[in-house]
């Protein structure tokens, strides 16, 4: 099972910034979806800014979500987790 969300952050470019359960970050891109039936909602600014973490994934207020393992996948990874590093 992929990690799942524990933070979630709503950027000015329609990116999520993302804090998985494994301590990694990444940054998962919203645009290519805001044209594609119900998604274009999300061009609300204050519709898309609305994103929490919901039981290891994301949610908007008015219901939208998106799979955990399709935010982990695509999402562009910015730290490898802990248990990635050795210790010096």
């Amino acid at each position: 099972m992929n990690p799942r969300v524990k933070e979630v952050r709503p950027n000015d470019d329609y990116t999520l910034s993302l804090i998985f359960d494994n301590g990694e970050k990444g940054v998962f891109d919203v645009s290519p979806y805001l044209n594609k039936g119900i998604f274009s909602q999300l061009k609300d600014r204050g519709v898309f800014n609305s994103v929490r973490p919901f039981l290891g994934s994301i949610q908007w207020e008015n219901g939208l979500d998106l799979c955990p393992d399709t935010l982990y996948l695509d999402s562009d990874r910015l730290t490898k987790s802990s248990s990635e590093h050795s210790a010096a």
